[in-house]
């Protein structure tokens, strides 16, 4: 039976890949310590997500550090036989907490990335080596863009080469403001295309826009739009920080970026990267978001303004899709922003609505 391994499986994406390679009759092994509850609070914990992973027949838990190559190796060691891909969501995902501990975000993205680069040429050097990175890697160039304001947002203006694409993957990492975080997703990311451009590995950097879904444990940090709907859920009150809540991201659902690291597993090209979001189908600003999850919740959300921007945010990020369509023509979006927004809030209905903890 074939392995796989995933990183960060109590998390997001992890868990939706984890899940997804279990439907498919793998073996999954899953390694995740619960670091988000440090980053963020008891409230942002994934114990639960590993606790109902745990239950599933064919899932094998370890709760491993990355940034420890001994308990890696030795769990390499166990399985690299039959070892059929690495799936690496494990990381410190805010650009805002990372600035809080430099050294702790360097090491788990970058060193921890690398760590697991290593292990994977060392014994099973064919495997495909999915890396989830970050549109952060372009820091804070996409501000340059030329934008114009509208009511409820900011959008890339007409006649530019971006509009009605998106941002590809062309576009400059250099010359930027990443933040922290930014910089040690750089680090990574470059580090992944090296092992597979200098071995020849099979390894590919899916530069995510604002990834999203039901199994998110948000945090005010980080995963806005299942935080929203936790906010109008539990009625928190929620700052909108800087850009007067029109900044845009391209939002996609787990589901369709785990179905991206299938079409990748199944015909790798080494050294590949991809820009991974919702695209130009699939965008909002906060304020839009505010509105929906409102509209669907039928619960208003308490609002504050904070006038003073997040270093490095981005005004106006949608991911160009054309490449990953192109190289995977039987991949797409099969979730829209409307439906992915209303499985968010059923989900958050169900985890804390009246009379359960907010925790």
């Amino acid at each position: 039976m074939a392995i796989v391994f995933v990183t960060g499986s109590g998390g997001l994406i992890g868990s939706s890949a984890a899940r997804r390679f279990l439907e498919l009759g793998c073996e999954v092994v899953g390694i995740d310590n619960d670091s988000r509850s440090y980053f963020f609070g008891p409230s942002a914990s994934t114990r639960w997500m590993v606790d109902e992973l745990s239950e599933s027949r064919g899932y094998t838990h370890y709760s491993v550090d990355i940034r420890d190559m001994d308990s890696l190796e030795r769990i390499f060691t166990k399985y690299s036989s039959a070892l059929d891909c690495i799936i690496h969501c494990a990381a410190q995902p805010s650009h805002d907490w990372a600035a809080k501990e430099p050294h702790t975000d360097f090491g788990i993205n970058a060193v921890g990335t690398l760590n697991l680069l290593e292990l994977t040429r060392k014994y099973r050097p064919n495997a495909p080596f999915v890396f989830t990175s970050t549109n952060k890697v372009y820091g804070d160039a996409p501000n340059r863009l030329p934008l114009e304001e509208t009511p409820t947002r900011f959008e890339i203006s007409r006649g530019h080469e971006f509009f009605g694409r998106g941002i590809p993957e062309s576009f400059s990492i250099d010359q930027s403001l990443h933040s922290i975080f930014g910089a040690s997703k750089v680090a990574a990311d470059v580090m992944v295309q090296e092992y597979g451009r200098y071995f020849g590995m099979n390894t590919v950097c899916f530069r995510g826009g604002c990834l999203t879904g039901p199994a998110h444990s948000a945090a005010p940090l980080h995963g806005f739009l299942g935080y929203l709907a936790k906010c109008a859920i539990t009625n928190t009150p929620y700052t909108i920080i800087g850009h007067g809540g029109k900044q845009v991201r391209d939002n996609i659902h787990s589901d369709d970026v785990v179905s991206a690291f299938l079409e990748y597993i199944r015909a790798p090209r080494p050294g590949a990267t991809y820009n991974l979001g919702g695209g130009i189908e699939n965008n909002c600003s906060i304020l839009e978001a505010i509105e929906m999850i409102e509209k669907i919740t039928s619960r208003k959300i308490s609002i504050s303004h904070d006038p003073k921007s997040r270093i490095g945010d981005h005004i106006w990020y949608v991911s160009d899709l054309s490449k990953l369509k192109s190289d995977y023509p039987n991949w797409q979006i099969t979730k829209s922003l409307e439906v992915t927004i209303k499985e968010i809030c059923a989900a958050y209905q169900d985890r804390f609505g009246a009379g359960k903890s907010s925790g």
